[in-house]
């Protein structure tokens, strides 16, 4: 089965489950259209949702939507992704380093919409290494906003999008860590990460640096190391990653968080400890005798 035709069962066992907990037997009809014999029939609901962490099943065979997890999403086309990428004095965002500039890409339905960049001053010295970098000096920044003087845009541009960067978590701690400082909410925003969405959509690319990931779409970077130059190169490669997932049928935000997430362990069929009839059936047997 093609993860695409997958995706599509499980979107329907979903819609199958929001009426309420459903037994084995009546998902494998419903959603898979099998009624023969109900070993092997149960057997393929359990190949089908067993690895999947939304679906909760007990010890009689009757599933349900794990309430924790949203089972499904805004679609991908409607989905508005701030794409961003910070230079920074060091690599420790609540230890004293801070952002030297920032940019964000906004994507949305296949396209790039809206661009913002600005050099920001750190209020503190650059390190050579950092210069020799990104060609960012004091003498340029020296005239750029601190940031308190921005941070409403930025929050402004992050609000209700999906934080999206290369290696996320190293951007999202300096951006809210700037946030913080300045005394403005830290958006509550879904967040993405383009170097593991290439380790699960793009499995064959061993390196996942943005120079590879790069090379391997055809992307160009105009401007390495500068934040708008690398932002706009990872909007770029969103937009092929975005293609890789509905081209497996991946087709919600929600669906494609769970896709990257590191799969739990797979429910196992037991024959012996689920049962292979519907609720209420040995008991019909029983009066028909």
């Amino acid at each position: 089965m093609t993860v695409g035709a997958r995706v599509s069962l499980i979107r329907h066992a979903v819609r199958r489950l929001q009426d309420g907990p459903t037994h084995t037997l009546d998902l494998a009809g419903d959603v898979l259209g099998l009624a023969g014999h109900p070993g092997a029939a149960s057997a393929a609901v359990f190949q089908m949702l067993g690895a999947d962490p939304r679906f909760l099943v007990d010890s009689e065979g009757v599933w349900s939507l794990d309430p924790m997890l949203a089972p499904l999403g805004v679609s991908l086309s409607e989905v508005r992704f701030a794409v961003v990428d910070v230079e920074t004095t060091g690599g420790r965002a609540w230890n004293g380093h801070r952002i030297v500039e920032i940019a964000i890409v906004e994507v949305q339905d296949g396209a790039i919409v809206d661009e913002y960049q600005t050099l920001v001053n750190p209020a503190q010295g650059i390190p050579s290494m950092i210069t020799s970098l990104t060609g960012i000096t004091g003498q340029m920044t020296a005239v750029a906003p601190y940031f308190e003087h921005i941070a409403e845009e930025v929050a402004g541009r992050l609000e209700g999008r999906a934080f999206v960067a290369h290696n996320a978590t190293f951007d999202w701690s300096f951006v809210s860590a700037e946030l913080v400082r300045a005394n403005v909410d830290v958006p509550a925003v879904p967040k993405l990460c383009t170097v593991r969405m290439v380790r699960r959509l793009v499995p064959a690319l061993r390196h996942r640096n943005l120079d590879v990931v790069t090379r391997h779409f055809g992307v160009e970077i105009q401007g390495r190391h500068r934040a708008h130059g690398d932002a706009f190169a990872t909007a770029r490669v969103l937009l092929r990653l975005l293609d890789e997932a509905a081209g497996r049928g991946i087709e919600d935000l929600a669906t494609l968080q769970w896709y990257l997430k590191r799969r739990r362990q797979r429910k196992e069929f037991n024959p012996d400890q689920y049962s292979l009839e519907l609720p209420g059936s040995e008991s019909r047997r029983r009066r028909g005798r």
